[in-house]
């Protein structure tokens, strides 16, 4: 959204985030594009020979990870481009984050759930500590709606670094811009959208002009792949793509659901998730669970997976489907509209498949 903004404000803009779906690419954008396969090609070759320069000069003590590698490619890709302006994601957490090597002007916590428990902490105050690590001294941070336990660690290190906060917890910021329609479907895309517009205006007050008109045009024309993404295909069929990789993504993909008639979902989910909460989250609102397997050495046992719906309380059916094509097909079978969710690797297969001649 604030991307959007940014290019509808006629700012040169970039835009980092992680994972793809289906092309590297995706997660280096200029001017609402995908960095063009060359450039990227070269990006990649001078970062490769600059890895294997610092190690042979001992000037590195290991091998870079992915992460820090398609980060170095994406500062590197934006200074080339010239843009004015960059929008980052986090990665992971926050404060060992590959991108937290950056000096923002602004920084943003959309929210804060339990995730990736094994690196961030078991509790909503130890995964906001990790969190809070991006705000720096003096920068204002802007804040979306979080839990009393986590707004307090956020507080106190943003106290102790003179960084000012700005709220973005109440609707109300968005009546400003309205008649508005967001481009993002989901109840909990509001939220979203309130950060993005408190962002845009602090980078405004700030000098970096973002109209109005420019703000309301980014939250309207966004298109985000894999949220609430409805896929329609020739023959009229259909299919609802959404991450659904969590707790709070489950919820979010379940309160969205509830609105329309039962369909059978698509799952697979990686094992070092709690898939056993995602399940029993969006039992209810499904008439069929199609277990299959994610193209990711993490992808859990769609057997597992099947015993977990088996134990809801839901009446759905359970089928077992290890490969995803073979997983759509049936549950194309069941009904001529499906839902497909649990992991964004699985989301990147699917795609995949669809695009399929």
């Amino acid at each position: 959204m604030v991307d959007r903004a940014l290019a509808a404000a006629g700012h040169r803009s970039g835009r980092y985030t992680s994972p793809h779906l289906v092309h590297l690419s995706e997660r280096f954008v200029i001017d609402g594009q995908p960095v063009a396969p060359l450039a990227l090609e070269s990006v990649v070759t001078d970062v490769h020979d600059a890895v294997g320069g610092l190690l042979s000069r001992g000037q590195l003590q290991a091998s870079p990870t992915f992460f820090e590698v398609t980060t170095a490619v994406a500062f590197e890709i934006f200074r080339r481009a010239r843009v004015d302006v960059a929008v980052c994601e986090v990665g992971l957490g926050g404060r060992l984050d590959a991108t937290n090597v950056l000096q923002p002007v602004v920084t943003a916590i959309t929210s804060i759930g339990l995730d990736h428990q094994q690196y961030l902490g078991t509790t909503l105050a130890e995964i906001a500590g990790e969190k809070a690590g991006i705000i720096k001294r003096g920068v204002p941070v802007i804040l979306g709606r979080l839990s009393p336990e986590a707004r307090t660690v956020i507080e106190e290190v943003a106290s102790g670094l003179g960084a000012p906060i700005i709220p973005a917890d109440d609707n109300r910021a968005l009546e400003r811009y309205s008649p508005i329609r967001l481009g993002l479907a989901g109840a909990h895309q509001v939220g979203n959208a309130v950060v993005a517009v408190r962002v845009l205006e602090e980078l405004d007050r700030q000098g970096t002009a973002v109209p109005v008109a420019a703000i309301r045009s980014g939250l309207e024309t966004v298109v985000w792949p894999g949220r609430l993404e409805r896929r329609r295909l020739a023959d009229g069929r259909e299919a609802l793509l959404d991450a659904a990789h969590n707790a709070d993504g489950a919820r979010a993909l379940r309160d969205h659901l509830a609105a329309s008639p039962p369909r059978p979902i698509v799952f697979a989910a990686m094992r070092d998730k709690d898939v056993r909460t995602i399940v029993e989250t969006i039992a209810p609102v499904v008439s069929a669970f199609v277990m299959t397997r994610a193209s990711n050495v993490r992808s859990a046992d769609p057997e597992v997976l099947a015993d977990l719906a088996r134990g809801t309380a839901s009446r759905a059916v359970v089928a077992i489907e290890p490969v995803v094509g073979d997983a759509l097909k049936h549950a194309w079978r069941l009904s001529r509209q499906i839902v497909v969710a649990g992991s964004i690797f699985l989301l990147g297969d699917v795609l995949k498949e669809l695009e399929r001649p």
